[in-house]
């Protein structure tokens, strides 16, 4: 990949970072964020607003769910923002959905233009893992989706198969089911933040834990990150 079509890139990248941030700025009175009212004047607006444009609504926030995905963006921040849009259970479908697709297109354009850069940089880092994952790429990347991919940022979890060549079938599907309890855990923390917002005539931090739109999906959370230790055990315990 030449120099040029790396600033190219960094430059794209920037381009879009700067214009999301100009446009949720420029939507927000920043002399208001420690008024809580004004916290719940927006909630109110945004839920009418999605309401009323639901499925225009639901095709933006997946165009740039995948865009988001593609540049490399954190998964955590899009889950918890369709929670609050969108609600847990139609919230986890569209970010899911979205997600999958959205790593499916770069772990594609990866494959086929950068393969080599990411085998330089990512290589070392995975070796252990390439002979586990080629014995059964679905099933193995599906437990590893499912774990939260073994504490590997977000990106680098959508490009890591690369170094062994996966289908692509395997790849969308085994992401699509292995992202579902995370996504569904970061939705619910989004929809209980929304109902807080909601119900709440101002804000207390420990009211906010005791909702139990809240405390319930972090007992999840903290429920999965056990299964998640055991399966990790099980799974790769001869990865060292």
């Amino acid at each position: 990949m030449s120099k040029n079509f790396k600033i190219f890139l960094g430059f794209t990248y920037l381009l879009i970072l700067a214009l999301f941030l100009y446009f949720i700025f420029s939507n927000i009175e920043i002399n208001r964020l420690n008024d809580f009212l004004y916290y719940k004047e927006l909630q109110l607006n945004i839920d009418q607003f999605v309401t009323n444009n639901l499925i225009i609504n639901i095709i933006y926030f997946s165009v740039f769910t995948i865009i988001w995905v593609l540049m490399l963006g954190f998964g955590s921040p899009i889950t918890i923002l369709s929670g609050i849009l969108f609600g847990k259970w139609i919230g986890t479908l569209v970010s899911v959905i979205s997600m999958s697709i959205g790593a499916l297109a770069l772990y594609s354009i990866a494959n086929f233009f950068f393969k080599d850069l990411v085998k330089n940089i990512l290589e070392k880092k995975f070796r252990k893992y390439i002979q586990l994952f080629q014995q059964n790429e679905f099933n193995y990347f599906f437990i590893y989706r499912f774990i939260g991919g073994l504490g590997v940022p977000f990106f680098l979890q959508n490009l890591f198969p690369v170094l062994f060549n996966m289908k692509k079938t395997n790849y969308f599907f085994s992401s699509l089911f292995g992202f579902i309890p995370s996504v569904f855990i970061f939705c619910t923390i989004g929809s209980g933040l929304n109902t807080f917002i909601k119900e709440s005539d101002n804000f207390n931090l420990l009211e906010l834990i005791l909702t139990p739109e809240i405390y319930t999906p972090i007992l999840m959370f903290a429920g999965f990150m056990v299964v998640s230790l055991v399966i990790k055990k099980k799974f790769f315990k001869y990865v060292n």
